[in-house]
């Protein structure tokens, strides 16, 4: 167990983690019902998109207005944008490196995107030989 993790931290990941993945689920079932027939996974792209203006907001907000006490951290940013998609983690770590640190950023994307694409393939292919 990793040290200095608490029960409480835990369970305020686990129910933002929850109420997160079923929001993700509705408003993408939501809006790809809307565009039947369609093979572009729009659903799972509006909620990328919603899920980056909101770990934005959330993130901008905390910094200007009220700061966030850790437990609302854990169970906002951590809990129900990291259930809601982990997208909204990856554009907020981007761009939390692009200042100051472009070259880092620029690999970080890169390499998340071309080894998330080719760590898929490769699942598929691994999963097609069971």
């Amino acid at each position: 167990m990793l040290k200095g993790i608490i029960f409480k931290e835990i369970l305020l990941v686990a129910l933002g983690g929850a109420l997160g993945s079923v929001c993700r689920y509705l408003l993408s079932a939501l809006v790809q019902q809307q565009q039947a027939g369609t093979v572009f996974p729009i659903g799972t792209m509006s909620v990328n998109v919603a899920g980056c203006l909101l770990i934005g907001v959330v993130t901008g907000w905390a910094g200007g207005h009220t700061p966030l006490s850790a437990e609302a951290r854990l169970l906002l940013v951590t809990g129900f944008c990291g259930g809601f998609t982990t997208f909204s983690t990856f554009a907020n770590e981007s761009l939390s490196l692009y200042h100051g640190h472009v070259l880092s950023a620029a690999l970080y994307i890169g390499g998340s995107v071309m080894l998330g694409i080719l760590s898929a393939a490769l699942g598929l292919h691994l999963g097609k030989m069971l």
